[in-house]
C-alpha cells in the first residue's frame, strides 16, 4: 500500500504498518532527518507491532549519510549466562507451534529462550551518534500510541492469532492481549500505558534502570526463579556495535548489506552471485526458465549453509565454480523500516523480538524476545556458544547502490525467508525493471530443504516445469511467510509490503530558509 503525500523535496519511507510510517513522517516534517525518523518508528512499531518487534529484542541499522559513508549498527542479541555456572547453562524451553495457512513451525518460548536485549540500547545509541533532534520529540509519536490505544488492523490482527500462546502466557500478557478476558481482534483496540510510562523516562534516565538498575534486578530475579539465564551482568555488558557494510557487486550495481558474524547479508552475497552466472536478458519473469533458476539457486545456497559456508569467500574459487555449474545446469516475527530524507540520508532497519519468550519485564509493557530458542539461529545446537557472544541473524537490511548513489533501501522480515525475499526483489529491479511496487508485490517462491513454497500467480505451464525436479507446495493466497519487504527509493518513491501490512508514504517538505 502506497500513500503520496506531497512532491518534491521528497522524503520516503515505508515500515509495516501505517502508524510506523506516520511516526517518521512526522519527525521529518518537524526537521529531524532519516536517522531521527528511522528511531521514532521503531519505537512506535514497539506499540503498533506487538507480535513482531519489542524493545526486548534485537535489530540492526544500516545508515548511509548524505556524504556518503556507510556504517551497519549491530543491536542483536548476545547470548546470556554471564556469572553462572555450566551447569546451569541448560535450556528451559517451552515448545509452541506456529500454524501458518499451509506450513507449521515449532518455535521455543518462556525464561530459557531469552537472549540477551540490544534494541533500546540500539535506539538510544543511534539516536545520540546521528540524531539531532530532541529525544523526547522523537518518542512522542510511541508515548502517544502507547497510551491513548492504536486499532489492530488485519495484518496485525493475523499475527496476533498465530501467537496466542505467546501473548498469554503470563498475567501480564493476558492483561494486554485479553483485556477484558477476548483476546485482540481486528478492530480491537490495543494500549501499553506501562510502555508509554518507561518511555518517558528515557529522556532522563536514558537505557540505564533497564540495562543496569532497578529493571535488571527485577529481570535477574525472575530468571534465576523461573530457570531463565538472563542476568544483570549480561545486561550490564552489552554493547552496540558499529561495522563496515558487506559489498556486494551484482551486474554493475553494489548492495550494502549486514556483515559478518550474521549470516542472512553474505547468504544474499552467495545467491547473487549464484544468480549473476546466468545472463537474465530475454528471460521473462515467471517463465519456467526464471523459476527453475531461482530455486536452483536457494537449493544450492541452502546445500552450502548445512555445509557451514556462508559466502563466496568461504567456499573460495574451486567450491564456488562447482556450485555455479550445478545452478548452470538448471538454467534450461521480525519487521523492516526504510527511509530516505530530502537531504540524501538512507536508514533501513530491521528489528525482531522472534516470537517472543512470553516475558514482560515488571511494570514496562516490554516482552523480551525468544532467540535463544530460534532453531534457524543456532543450527549448530542450542546454548553451544558461551555467554557473551553476539548471535548471528538472518536479518540483512540491506542498500543497493547505482554509481555510488543509492537506487533502493529495502530489508525484510521472515525468518529464514529474508534472504529468498530480498533476493527476489532485487533481481525484480535489477534484472526485470519493474518500478518498486510491482517489485515487491510479484508473487515469491521459497525453497525450504525440502519443497518450494510457492505463491500464487505463476503460471501453470512453468509451475508444471517446476514440479519435474522440485516437489512443490502451491499456496493459495500470499503470506507473512515469505517475508516482508519495505522499500524506498530517494527522491520519491516506496512500496510496503502487502504480506506484513506494509505502507509508504511520500512527503514534501518546505523549502528551508
Amino acid at each position: 500500500m502506497i500513500q503520496s503525500l506531497s512532491s518534491s523535496p521528497k522524503c520516503s519511507v515505508a515500515s509495516g504498518h501505517p502508524q510506523v510510517t506516520e511516526a517518521a513522517c512526522t519527525i521529518l516534517q518537524a526537521g529531524g532527518n532519516a536517522f531521527d525518523a528511522v528511531v521514532a518508528a521503531g519505537f512506535a512499531s514497539a506499540v503498533a507491532e506487538p507480535a513482531l518487534t519489542s524493545l526486548g529484542g534485537g535489530g540492526f541499522l544500516l545508515a548511509r549519510m548524505a556524504q556518503g559513508r556507510a556504517v551497519l549498527f549491530d543491536f542483536f542479541v548476545n547470548t546470556p549466562g554471564q556469572g553462572l555456572r555450566a551447569s546451569e547453562l541448560q535450556p528451559h524451553f517451552l515448545p509452541i507451534t506456529v500454524r501458518f495457512p499451509s506450513s507449521e513451525q515449532i518455535f521455543n518460548v518462556g525464561l530459557g529462550s531469552v537472549a540477551v536485549p540490544g534494541i533500546l540500547r540500539g535506539y538510544l545509541h543511534i539516536h545520540r551518534r546521528l540524531g539531532r533532534l530532541p529525544l523526547t520529540d522523537v518518542l512522542t509519536p510511541a508515548i502517544n500510541l502507547a497510551r491513548d490505544g492504536i486499532m489492530i488492523n488485519r495484518a496485525q490482527a493475523y499475527f496476533l492469532d498465530l501467537l496466542v500462546p505467546v501473548m498469554t502466557l503470563t498475567g501480564a500478557g493476558r492483561t494486554l492481549f485479553q483485556p477484558d478476558g477476548r483476546y485482540l481482534g481486528e478492530g480491537s483496540i490495543f494500549r501499553n500505558p506501562d510502555l508509554a510510562t518507561f518511555l518517558e523516562t528515557l529522556p532522563i534516565g536514558g537505557e540505564q534502570a533497564f540495562y543496569a538498575g532497578e529493571l535488571a534486578q527485577h529481570i535477574d530475579q525472575d530468571m534465576r526463579e523461573g530457570d531463565g539465564l538472563l542476568t544483570t551482568a549480561d545486561l550490564a555488558a552489552y554493547q552496540v556495535i558499529e561495522r563496515e557494510p558487506l559489498p556486494v557487486d551484482y551486474r554493475g550495481f553494489r548492495l550494502l548489506t549486514n556483515p559478518s558474524p550474521s549470516f542472512g547479508g553474505s547468504l544474499i552475497a552467495l545467491s547473487l552471485r549464484l544468480l549473476e552466472a546466468r545472463e537474465m536478458t530475454g528471460l521473462a519473469f515467471g517463465s519456467p526458465a526464471h523459476l527453475a533458476l531461482l530455486v536452483a539457486v536457494m537449493e544450492e545456497v541452502e546445500r552450502r549453509r548445512t555445509e557451514g559456508y556462508l559466502s563466496p569467500a568461504d567456499l573460495g574459487q574451486p567450491g564456488l565454480t562447482e556450485s555455479l555449474e550445478r545452478v548452470r545446469q538448471v538454467s534450461g516475527g521480525t519487521t523492516h523500516v526504510s527511509i530516505c530524507d530530502a537531504e540524501g540520508n538512507a536508514a533501513t532497519m530491521t528489528t525482531s523480538n522472534g516470537e517472543g519468550s512470553g516475558y514482560f519485564v515488571p511494570n514496562t509493557g516490554i516482552m523480551l524476545n525468544n532467540m535463544m530458542g530460534e532453531d534457524d539461529l543456532h543450527p549448530e545446537g542450542f546454548h553451544v556458544s558461551p555467554p557473551g557472544m553476539r548471535v548471528a541473524s538472518m536479518m540483512a537490511p540491506s542498500l543497493l547502490l547505482e554509481n555510488n548513489h543509492v537506487r533502493l533501501a529495502l530489508g525484510s522480515g521472515g525468518s529464514k525467508r529474508i534472504r529468498t525475499a530480498l533476493l527476489q526483489v532485487i533481481s525484480n529491479d535489477v534484472d526485470f525493471g519493474m518500478r518498486l511496487q510491482q517489485a515487491v508485490e510479484a508473487p515469491r517462491l521459497h525453497w525450504d530443504g525440502q519443497q518450494v513454497q510457492i505463491e500464487p500467480d505463476f503460471s501453470d505451464t512453468a509451475l508444471a516445469a517446476l514440479a519435474k525436479r522440485w516437489p512443490l507446495n502451491r499456496w493459495a493466497i500470499q503470506d507473512v511467510y515469505f517475508g516482508g519487504v519495505h522499500a524506498v527509493a530517494p527522491g520519491g518513491e516506496g512500496a510496503g509490503d502487502p504480506r506484513r501490512g506494509g505502507h509508504a508514504a511520500i512527503i514534501e517538505l518546505p523549502p528551508r530558509p
